[in-house]
């Protein structure tokens, strides 16, 4: 697998964190770059959150990578940027007002002319980009790698580490192709030290790598990655799925690391192929998730049900997306959680699970094949873009504590064979599950209401005992299920609400109200069904002032928690442009509150 591991031990430069941005047309590597540079700084001991723009085209469009750079853990993206890469002038033009005072501006003024339009003394640094490019003969592509040398120059970054980087980068493509990205970067780098001698934003200190692997490292992940990691640690060895963004790059790994790990993994024609090859190869007794977005979930949830009322373990991944219909296909939003709540008629117990950051999202995947199959019924993982796609650094996974759990499996030599009922009624609702080709076993799955046995029947008595076995797993579930967990002080004077991905946002504002001495607690749901009912109502009893935040429009957690519990969040933050929570948008909010 192509993971990438990092020393991680504490700066020895003074307390950092600085925002760089950079912004171009599609085709133009914007992505690559940001990458690159992110993984240069966490090479070199740093955190960062890294997060991406991009309009649904192949070519043109504004495209942009942010990645925010600190000594000390970051978990969201922020609003203000230090130094920008303008490919173009239209990303000077769409990002001048996120710049802070005296920021730096890296452009090719011999493209395009800029002007400080502000007050705020910029720092506009002229790079001849594309001549830099024409003199060393290499491809337009490769101009955000001289952008990249002038911004280690600028930050007194150490330029090996980014060489370093991109020999990882271009390793398959040849020791030539290698050596003229390098020499490009360098080129960027010695034309600032020529030309801006006394510009110096930062002075950062790198700490030497360690040798690969180490105990120490640390990881620079997706969630999407974590996800994938997380399925094959939890025992994943078959992945049907249709490629739909922002779940994609789930597919893709999962593809990449098939031959070596000796995974199963398709391409489907559709959505409604990959959910019901997901239940036939979780009937079969082999581990499995798909992974879709929101249009593709709409399609599998006629196979949702199948998997209901035969009680077979399905684990789908839906990465959120605006919507409806194809809505706005490469943004973020949480508008999915009563569409999974209740998706596919009738009544069944399922699982839905929302991690906030790649850490959770690697452990939530584990526990849903876990939970999966113990508990014979579907779980759905709740992530959207800013999860799937954003580049967060995180503590290495503890691969060697990952524990695997059937649940109760059939074994020939427990009872006489011909007594086996796949739909057994148990104490717990949980019947012994057989595999197909079981020696002297029957193995039935039927969609229509059965008896114990799996034959069909309508009568009246078994129907009632069927729905209340089914719907017993979720006392026993209830038990062992994480509860929300609570940010902060308990008896702050606010108490902040969120689910899934408003956790980066909400910890990184909490930092800030702080410091600016306004205490609050934040309550953080990753399981959302079953409902937490008792630790939730505890909670938010004791709680003097509530504000809900959500990615959506109709604050679908804040009107579960009505249902369940009763209490009124009457103070929302909800935001459905497509983009996430900034830290500074939650400070306001709450300030205006307290």
């Amino acid at each position: 697998m192509s993971a990438q591991f990092f020393k991680v031990e504490p700066s020895k430069s003074s307390s950092v964190d600085f925002t760089w941005k950079i912004g171009g047309e599609a085709g133009w590597g914007i992505k690559s770059a940001g990458l690159n540079l992110s993984k240069a700084f966490v090479r070199g001991g740093y955190h960062v959150f890294s997060y991406d723009e991009y309009p649904s085209l192949v070519r043109g469009g504004h495209n942009c990578y942010q990645a925010r750079i600190s000594s000390e853990k970051v978990r969201s993206q922020v609003l203000d940027v230090d130094i920008l890469v303008a490919l173009n002038k239209e990303t000077f033009d769409l990002h001048i007002s996120e710049l802070k005072p005296h920021a730096a501006v890296i452009y090719d003024g011999r493209h395009f002319n800029l002007v400080d339009p502000t007050d705020k003394k910029l720092r506009l640094i002229n790079i001849p980009l594309r001549e830099i490019i024409k003199k060393h003969e290499a491809m337009e592509i490769m101009m955000n790698n001289v952008a990249l040398g002038a911004t280690i120059a600028l930050v007194d970054y150490d330029f090996d580490i980014l060489a370093g980087i991109i020999s990882d980068q271009f390793a398959n493509k040849g020791e030539e192709i290698i050596k003229q990205n390098i020499k490009v970067a360098r080129a960027g780098y010695d034309h600032f030290k020529k030309n801006y001698p006394s510009v110096k934003l930062l002075s950062l200190t790198p700490l030497p790598p360690l040798p690969h692997p180490h105990q120490d490292s640390r990881l620079l992940l997706t969630g999407n990655e974590a996800i994938a990691l997380g399925a094959v640690s939890g025992g994943v060895k078959f992945f049907p799925a249709y490629p739909m963004t922002p779940a994609s790059s789930i597919l893709h790994s999962l593809a990449e690391w098939a031959q070596e790990l000796g995974l199963v993994v398709v391409q489907t024609e559709d959505e409604i192929s990959a959910v019901n090859m997901a239940i036939g190869g979780a009937y079969s007794g082999v581990r499995t998730v798909t992974a879709t977005s929101g249009g593709g979930f709409c399609l599998m949830t006629e196979g949702l049900g199948l998997a209901g009322m035969t009680e077979t373990p399905l684990v789908i991944v839906n990465a959120q997306r605006p919507g409806p219909a194809t809505g706005v296909p490469t943004w973020t939003e949480q508008g999915d959680l009563r569409f999974t709540l209740h998706a596919h008629q009738g009544t069944f117990p399922r699982v839905i699970a929302a991690p906030g950051d790649v850490a959770e999202a690697f452990e939530v995947t584990i526990n849903a094949l876990n939970l999966a199959e113990k508990y014979q019924l579907p779980v759905i993982i709740l992530t959207d873009k800013l999860l799937s796609e954003s580049h967060e650094s995180t503590e290495v996974f503890d691969y060697q504590g990952v524990k695997i759990e059937r649940g109760k499996i059939h074994k020939e030599s427990q009872s006489d064979s011909s007594k086996y009922g796949r739909y057994a009624f148990t104490k717990d609702g949980i019947s012994p599950r057989a595999f197909p080709g079981t020696a002297n076993i029957t193995v039935r799955a039927n969609s229509d209401e059965h008896d114990e046995f799996g034959f069909s029947t309508e009568d009246s008595k078994i129907r009632i005992a069927m729905m209340n076995k089914r719907q017993m797993k979720l006392k026993h579930l209830d038990k062992e299920l994480p509860q929300p967990r609570l940010y902060g002080p308990p008896q702050a004077p606010l108490t902040v609400v969120g689910w899934g991905t408003t956790k980066g946002p909400i910890l990184e504002a909490q930092k800030m109200l702080t410091a600016a001495g306004i205490p609050t607690n934040f309550l953080h749901f990753v399981y959302l069904t079953p409902f937490p009912l008792e630790t939730v109502t505890k909670v938010l009893n004791q709680s003097k002032k509530i504000l809900d935040v959500e990615g959506n429009f109709d604050a679908a957690l804040a009107g579960l928690i009505r249902e369940k519990t009763g209490i009124e969040i009457k103070e929302k933050l909800l935001k459905y442009d497509g983009r996430p929570f900034y830290p500074s948008e939650i400070v306001n909010r709450v300030k205006s509150l307290v």
